[in-house]
């Protein structure tokens, strides 16, 4: 493998579910079935029967939401990696914010079972850190980073997400946000979306779910990765587990750096993106961060097989 076609594993967030996600993966491969069933277990509810049948509501919360992501992502992963080959192998594996418990899994972390469970725990935590101090979300689109630094300063909120050019996304307790959305728009943003969660993910309203992630994090092994993972919040290779652990606590609280990320693998000779998992988002956001580079989906059977 060259260095000019050197590819990127990357795994999306939570926004990506949908209802009926993953159905074909386990109707048409073993491997990904296996997934599931590890995910049911490891669990202890049916969350497969959620991710194929839904309802909607409540496949949407942060505690389903984010576990159902991790497993239909690695479902994908898996059934991927079943057809012998067909797979370009990952210089760089990284995720989206949740997507990096994808990742862990991927790089060998942690095993998948562990993975989704503390994707469980996060959604659960984070969620509970949002019923203490009610906050939420807003993608920011046409408004470039200084601008809107300066609104989150005089609100009291902050970046969350600097996806790629033209969007970023800001976080905050309730009343704050609606203050910065209003002032965005004075500023010259062309449009500001509210996002689907459950709290003020990545600021320091989230410290309750970090508290709690530590407890939980520090009775778990982890391992070194076998594939350096781009980070969240440094856009800088983790190659370590303790490093890992440091960032899985950071990202929590502080900004998801994915232009940045996707801007270090460019420049580390990664030409092909495979984005795995539910949804075209990541898909949408690295193609506006530089055409140049090739981008495929995984995000079901047809996909899959496709691959071959």
């Amino acid at each position: 493998m060259t260095e000019a076609v050197k590819a990127a594993h990357v795994f999306p967030g939570q926004g990506s579910q949908a209802v009926g996600m993953g159905l074909d993966l386990y109707q048409n491969y073993d491997a990904a079935r296996a997934v599931f069933e590890q995910a049911d277990k490891a669990l202890g509810f049916p969350l497969s029967k959620l991710c194929f049948e839904g309802p909607e509501d409540e496949l949407v919360q942060t505690v389903n939401a984010q576990p159902a992501i991790v497993t239909v992502s690695f479902a994908c992963l898996e059934a991927s990696r079943s057809l012998d080959g067909a797979l370009p192998p990952a210089g760089f594996v990284a995720g989206h914010s949740l997507g990096e418990y994808t990742a862990l899994a991927a790089a060998g972390v942690l095993d998948f079972a562990t993975a989704v469970y503390l994707a469980r725990e996060r959604g659960r935590l984070m969620h509970e850190a949002g019923q203490i101090t009610p906050g939420g979300m807003a993608a920011i689109i046409g408004l470039d980073e200084s601008p809107l630094a300066e609104v989150c300063q005089q609100t009291g909120t902050r970046i969350a997400n600097i996806n790629c050019p033209g969007q970023i996304v800001i976080s905050g307790a309730r009343d704050n946000l609606a203050q910065a959305v209003e002032l965005v728009k004075d500023r010259g943003a062309h449009r500001a979306i509210p996002l689907q969660v459950s709290g003020a993910f990545h600021t320091p309203l989230m410290q309750p779910a970090v508290d709690g992630m530590a407890e939980i994090m520090a009775t778990l092994k982890f391992n070194n990765p076998t594939i350096p993972i781009v980070g969240n919040t440094t856009a800088q290779p983790l190659t370590t587990a303790q490093a890992v652990k440091e960032e899985l606590l950071n990202q929590l609280c502080h900004c998801v750096q994915w232009q940045r990320s996707i801007e270090y693998m460019i420049k580390e000779g990664v030409a092909n993106f495979i984005e795995i998992g539910p949804g075209r988002v990541l898909a949408g956001l690295i193609k506006r961060i530089d055409r140049g580079v090739t981008i495929i989906n995984i995000g079901n059977a047809e996909a899959v097989k496709n691959l071959a």
